[in-house]
C-alpha cells in the first residue's frame, strides 16, 4: 500500500469527540521516548507529520491523522515516566484506556517497545491488560538500526521467551526502524488487509 496523502485532522482528550467513526482507524502507543513520532512519520512518509521531540512525554493528547481519506492514523500519549504529576499521569491514563475500550472503529493497536531493551514490566503490564480486554494488538520493535541484526534477533527471541511465560502464543510483530525504514512496507501491507475486511 502507497501512502499519497496524511493530513493532522484534530487532537482531543475524550474518544467521544474524535472523528466520526466511518474508517478503519490504528492506533500507535508506547513508553515515552520509544521513537512513536518518528516512526509514524516514517510509515506515512511525511517527516514533520507526528511532532517529533527530545523531552518524552510530548503527546497529551488523542491525535487523529486521516490517511488516503480512507484510515485514521492514532497518536496516543506515551505510557510511563513523562515528566507529569501522579494526577496527570491518572488522567492520561484513563483517557487513553477509555479510547482503547470504546473507540468501536478501532481495529488494531500498534504497541511499540524499544528493541535495545529486555522486556520492561509497563511494557508487559499494557500489552496484558490489551489482552485481558481483549483489544486487537501487535508488537512493534523500533530503533532496529542501533544494533546488529544479531543482536536484534537475539533481543527480539529474549522477548518472545518472555511473552511465552503468560501467553499462550506471540502476538504478531514487526521489527522496525524510522531511519532506514525496515518493517514500514510489513506495517501497511497488514493495515491494506485490515482495512478490506472493515
Amino acid at each position: 500500500m502507497k501512502v499519497s496523502e496524511a493530513i493532522f485532522l484534530q487532537s482531543n482528550t475524550d474518544y467521544q469527540k474524535c472523528p466520526k467513526p466511518d474508517k478503519p482507524e490504528y492506533a500507535f502507543i508506547g513508553r515515552s521516548n520509544v521513537g512513536k513520532s518518528s516512526l509514524i512519520n516514517s510509515i506515512v512518509q511525511k517527516k514533520d507529520l507526528a511532532k517529533t521531540s527530545q523531552t518524552p512525554g510530548k503527546t497529551q493528547l488523542i491525535n487523529h491523522f486521516q490517511i488516503d481519506k480512507k484510515w485514521y492514523l492514532v497518536d496516543l500519549p506515551g505510557y510511563g515516566y513523562a515528566k507529569v504529576s501522579k494526577v496527570e499521569r491518572e488522567k492520561f491514563e484513563k483517557m487513553i484506556h477509555e479510547y482503547l475500550e470504546n473507540r468501536e472503529n478501532l481495529i488494531y493497536t500498534f504497541v511499540l517497545v524499544d528493541v535495545r531493551h529486555e522486556a520492561q514490566k509497563i511494557d508487559l503490564e499494557f500489552i496484558n491488560t490489551l489482552g485481558e480486554k481483549g483489544i486487537p494488538f501487535c508488537i512493534v520493535f523500533t530503533k532496529a538500526d542501533k544494533l546488529s541484526k544479531t543482536a536484534v534477533d537475539k533481543n527480539v527471541e529474549a522477548y518472545q521467551q518472555k511473552m511465552l511465560e503468560t501467553w499462550e502464543e506471540m502476538p504478531q510483530f514487526f521489527v522496525t526502524s524510522s531511519v532506514n525504514g525496515s518493517g514500514r512496507k510489513e506495517i501497511l501491507d497488514t493495515i491494506d488487509n485490515l482495512n478490506k475486511e472493515f
